[in-house]
């Protein structure tokens, strides 16, 4: 997953309150590729939205009352912006900024067709659903991370934890799943460590 910094480029998004700071995000909507011309298909599902959601709301549990985000009805004007991606345009997520004159924020792309992470992950997620959204969850709640300024950690248990340091990948998220016993559950199980969540403080304060 790469990595574009986006500390102090997002905080200058920032409206201060008397007790949190604001974004607003939007989460493009899962559209079939057959009914959108000349574009390939992400395999994103219809309710993929959903666990973008529960990213941003974990984001926002975490921040304890010092951040704000709000749903845009429209990306044009979200600072934090949440694409289905294709094959084309990634191998598991990223986020990159982005300056439109009157806006700065993040796109954030997330691939939900998980071929790309190889046939021990992929396979076995294509006859577990369950944990094939935790991934596409997980995938979110990192990218949504970067967005709000978090950077790429060496331990195992965050889930700004980059791959590029090994481990065991699909204990990674195994473990994630071992907690999970219906979809809703994703709800209830943020995925953010301890750790996360003091560096989200700490960027935000």
């Amino acid at each position: 997953m790469r990595f574009s910094l986006l500390l102090g480029f997002l905080l200058a998004t920032f409206t201060s309150t008397a007790l949190a700071a604001d974004l607003k995000y939007w989460i493009e909507p899962c559209v079939q590729a057959s009914l959108v011309a000349k574009r390939p298909s992400s395999g994103c599902k219809a309710d993929d939205p959903q666990l973008a959601e529960w990213a941003v709301q974990a984001w926002q549990k975490a921040a304890g009352g010092k951040l704000h985000l709000e749903k845009s009805a429209t990306s044009a004007r979200a600072n934090i912006r949440i694409h289905w991606a294709t094959a084309e345009d990634g191998q598991y997520g990223e986020t990159r900024p982005f300056y439109d004159g009157s806006i700065k924020g993040a796109e954030v792309y997330v691939r939900p067709d998980l071929s790309a992470m190889g046939p021990e992950i992929a396979d076995v997620a294509r006859k577990d659903e369950l944990l094939r959204d935790a991934i596409v969850y997980l995938t979110c709640l990192h990218e949504t991370g970067h967005a709000l300024g978090l950077q790429h950690t060496a331990d195992f248990p965050d889930i700004m934890y980059s791959f590029q340091f090994g481990g065991d990948i699909p204990e990674y998220f195994n473990r994630y799943r071992r907690q999970l016993k219906s979809r809703k559950d994703i709800a209830d199980h943020t995925g953010i460590s301890p750790q996360d969540q003091a560096r989200l403080l700490k960027v935000i304060q």
